[in-house]
């Protein structure tokens, strides 16, 4: 088994001469073997090794059974325990998610803490077999290609020395070198899918191929290589698609269709922070065709309207009232930094005003009922809210955007720039910037 650890940890890259690791250690054969493995590889590596053990408090008598044995087992190796009890029950209840779901979630909490604390990369105990039982559940629920990939060897600071080693191989390693391990009693019964995948669908699988977990490595690699492929295609598709409030519907559907798919995956992902199902992608693509919105969680929706798409959140943004302006004035609002200082005038800044409107009054606000905004080279007066269409701003944004204004008179707007009213005729001017809060 060591050597095949050794060759995972070559192949993905996981380990580097000085590294410090935390193994994710439960008591189960597969971690101590784990444990024992990296242990056996500390002088090649030059390895600083610790341990790591969140106690569920699910099991009562035998969760500080295992807690114990991790102890006992760590000072035997010399190894320096990090242990942590949460309860899992309560905790998932309070959160309404099953307990599986909010165990796997403390967990990689509190492994990420120790990352960070100790400077260490964490390793966990996922094999081969872990692998296999992933994929067959993804296809079980319906999964994309990218959940034919399973369990990533390794993910940022995790990495997965077991990944190309059986279940099988892990016990008769446990057993030619005398290692003892704890049996988690809830491994052996039904009561989660994992173990009724494990129990009832891998043995018939193996009956027809005795190299099951070899197999669906292989197929999980050529997934990882095709999904790997996609995200580059996806980013360079959403670049080009850019506009200034969202993406062209137009361009997107000019993308193929696996590449049209997975950008709508990416930006569910990083926009919403959710991974959309197969019908949420479906019905996006239905409305950059025809317009309209798709509900993606009770937090986010994507929205198709005058041929530009976009994901936004339906949660009320926070109030603004009205402030003051002045020189070298900063205000936080909504994600963003507004900014005003004292330049030289600029004529071919749309984000200039004149610095009269100090003296003036002008205030920062968000728009109101009776505002009026005069185009500065047309010089026609309208009321903003037919200016904020006309200028195609999309309507969840108009309520937030910040104006520049003294009554009902706009000098600047957001995302159009200066009006006829707030233009500059001297020397010296107000610039405003708006910046990302970092």
């Amino acid at each position: 088994m060591n050597n095949l650890v050794l060759a995972a940890i070559e192949k993905y890259n996981m380990i580097s001469t000085g590294d410090r690791v935390v193994v994710a250690l439960s008591g189960g054969a597969d971690s101590v073997s784990l444990l024992d493995a990296l242990c056996s590889l500390k002088e090649k590596y030059n390895l600083t090794i610790y341990a790591a053990h969140l106690n569920h408090n699910l099991r009562g008598e035998e969760a500080e059974r295992d807690e114990n044995f991790c102890k006992i087992l760590c000072k035997n190796y010399e190894v320096e325990l990090f242990i942590k009890s949460i309860d899992i029950h309560t905790l998932a209840n309070e959160q309404k998610i099953s307990e599986e779901l909010c165990g796997r979630n403390e967990r990689y909490k509190f492994f990420d803490e120790l990352s960070v604390r100790l400077n260490a990369k964490i390793a966990t105990a996922h094999s081969a077999s872990d692998n296999a039982e992933t994929l067959i559940y993804n296809i079980a629920r319906g999964s994309s290609v990218r959940g034919l990939s399973a369990i990533p060897p390794k993910r940022g600071r995790i990495i997965r020395p077991l990944i190309e080693v059986s279940r099988a191989q892990i016990e008769e390693y446990c057993k030619q070198k005398g290692l003892a391990f704890v049996t988690d009693s809830t491994n052996l019964t039904d009561d989660y899918t994992r173990n009724r995948i494990r129990h009832s669908v891998m043995g018939t699988l193996r009956d027809i191929n005795p190299q099951l977990e070899q197999s669906v490595s292989q197929l999980s690699e050529s997934a990882r290589e095709v999904t790997d492929y996609l995200n580059k295609q996806a980013q360079a598709a959403l670049d080009k698609c850019k506009t200034q409030f969202g993406f062209s519907c137009k361009m997107l559907l000019q993308l193929d269709t696996a590449v049209l798919k997975h950008s709508l995956v990416l930006l569910c992902e990083r926009t919403a922070k959710l991974t959309p199902e197969h019908r949420h992608i479906e019905l996006m693509i239905k409305i950059l065709n025809n317009g309209g919105a798709v509900n993606l969680s009770s937090k986010f929706i994507a929205v198709s309207k005058q041929g530009i798409f976009r994901i936004i959140s339906v949660n009320d943004n926070e109030e603004f009232k009205p402030v003051s302006v002045s020189e070298n004035f900063s205000i936080n609002y909504n994600g963003k930094i507004y900014s005003i200082t004292k330049q030289n005038s600029n004529k071919e800044n749309k984000n200039s005003v004149s610095i009269d409107s100090i003296d003036k009054g002008a205030v920062f606000r968000t728009r109101k009922e009776g505002d009026k905004f005069t185009y500065p080279q047309r010089k026609v007066t309208k009321p903003l809210r037919k200016v904020l269409n006309e200028m195609k701003i999309p309507s969840e944004q108009r309520d937030n955007l910040l104006v520049l204004a003294i009554y009902n008179t706009i000098l600047w707007c957001e995302n159009i720039g200066v009006s006829e009213d707030g233009k500059n005729d001297s020397d010296k001017e107000l610039n405003i910037k708006i910046e990302s809060e970092v």
